[in-house]
């Protein structure tokens, strides 16, 4: 464990010392438990951006045919 100083405005640190005492932890588990959460949701980014990177792209349609134009892609009425 490394110790580390931070600097809270009063009302946070009032409101986080209450909230962590609420939920039985101390205010240094709390802390440790929402940096933890956002590094895993970070690394879980960074691990689903590389997993679609290395995929082969995909064709979104076939040789020799033409994508539809901008009209025909914004014209209402086909979709109703």
């Amino acid at each position: 464990m490394k110790n580390v100083t931070i600097t809270l405005p009063e009302d946070v640190a009032k409101w986080a010392r209450v909230w962590a005492a609420q939920h039985e932890r101390s205010l240094s588990r709390m802390i440790a438990e929402m940096l933890g959460l956002q590094m895993q949701r970070e690394e879980g980014y960074e691990t689903a951006m590389n997993s679609f990177l290395s995929r082969e792209p995909k064709r979104l349609k076939s040789r020799g045919t033409a994508y539809p134009s901008r009209d025909e892609l914004h014209d209402r009425d086909t979709f109703r």
